[in-house]
């Protein structure tokens, strides 16, 4: 299997609102929200404010309290909204009954995919995950993953494709190489300052390596 990967230059930003919502409020709850996520990412939790949204989406401070109750709901939401899409992207094509090899492969594309084509998302998503607002969103929309990801990591044991081992450490070995590339793609730059861009054969690369480490 090899990485099927597309890299975007240009993407439309778009957010899938609530059906029920009325026709011409839509479009400015996508804006608020695409604006908080700018906003987030490039000031911080602690930088940012429902007074500085409401100027920055060109809209009334009342009208961001139609959408959300306070800052902690709007970060709370956005939060859920992308762990959702997320976990999705990275269950694609993948079946936690699967020989572990294989599954990797697809955990690791599906999983540069998302950080590929959502940078500014995945880049919130990572400052949510280091932040008090963790446990209010990753409890409700992990524990499908984890039953999934634990069922994958147990056939692979029981197979004798997997040694056994905390999961810290598993996790360390599978994934942390995969998302140290892809900063260094976000960024432009690896050690040294020397300018980087992923591609597939450096990912296979990492990755025949990652697949031996955790081999028995």
């Amino acid at each position: 299997m090899i990485f099927e990967i597309k890299f975007l230059k240009e993407r439309t930003f778009i957010y899938i609102c609530d059906r029920n919502m009325r026709v011409r409020d839509e479009n400015k709850e996508c804006l608020v929200r695409q604006k908080a996520l700018e906003m987030l990412v490039e000031k911080g939790f602690d930088g940012f404010s429902m007074q500085k949204l409401a100027k920055e989406a060109n809209v009334s401070p009342a009208t961001l309290y139609i959408y959300f109750k306070d800052k902690d709901d709007l970060i709370v939401q956005l939060g859920l909204a992308e762990g959702k899409r997320a976990t999705e992207l990275s269950m694609q094509d993948f079946d936690p009954e699967m020989p572990f090899e294989a599954g990797m492969r697809i955990q690791w594309r599906n999983r540069a995919k998302y950080w590929i084509e959502y940078p500014l998302e995945s880049s919130f998503f990572e400052q949510l995950k280091h932040s008090p607002f963790r446990c209010r969103v990753m409890g409700p929309i992990s524990n499908a993953f984890k039953e999934k990801m634990t069922l994958f990591c147990t056939n692979a044991i029981k197979n004798k494709e997997l040694s056994p081992m905390p999961v810290e450490v598993y996790w360390s070995i599978a994934f942390s190489p995969l998302y140290t590339l892809l900063r260094f793609h976000q960024e432009g730059k690896s050690l040294g300052d020397k300018d980087f861009t992923i591609s597939e054969e450096i990912m296979n690369q990492t990755l025949e390596r990652v697949l031996k480490a955790l081999r028995p």
